[in-house]
């Protein structure tokens, strides 16, 4: 059974830096992409940032140029290293990995806080 388990948020003032990191049970070679996802009170969750297996990385248009996705296959573990984080980034981020064969299948952390105060 995989486990994805994340750690690093919490609160920080506008301007500040977080790194978050997602620990997965198996090797990230496993998954086709690993990826934050963020959800704020009465938004829907929105796709920060991914990583393929091949090491090809997106970032939502809202982070680019403040966060960057990154992982070390070693530790099986992928980050979020969050810079200039604004109010805005408030919001709970999950990791996702996701297994793509004949269907797609996602897995997800519990999720962590990020408090951004102004």
């Amino acid at each position: 059974q995989v486990r994805l388990v994340e750690s690093g948020g919490g609160l920080v003032q506008a301007g500040g830096s977080l790194r978050l990191s997602c620990a997965a049970s198996e090797s990230i070679f496993s998954f086709n992409f690993m990826g934050w996802y963020r959800q704020a009170p009465g938004k829907q969750r929105e796709l920060v940032a991914r990583i393929s297996a091949s090491g090809v990385t997106y970032h939502a248009d809202s982070v680019k140029g403040r966060f960057t996705i990154s992982r070390d296959n070693t530790k099986k573990t992928v980050y979020l290293q969050m810079n200039s984080l604004k109010s805005e980034d408030t919001a709970v981020y999950s990791c996702n990995a996701q297994k793509i064969n004949i269907r797609v299948k996602d897995f997800w952390g519990q999720g962590t806080q990020v408090t951004v105060s102004s």
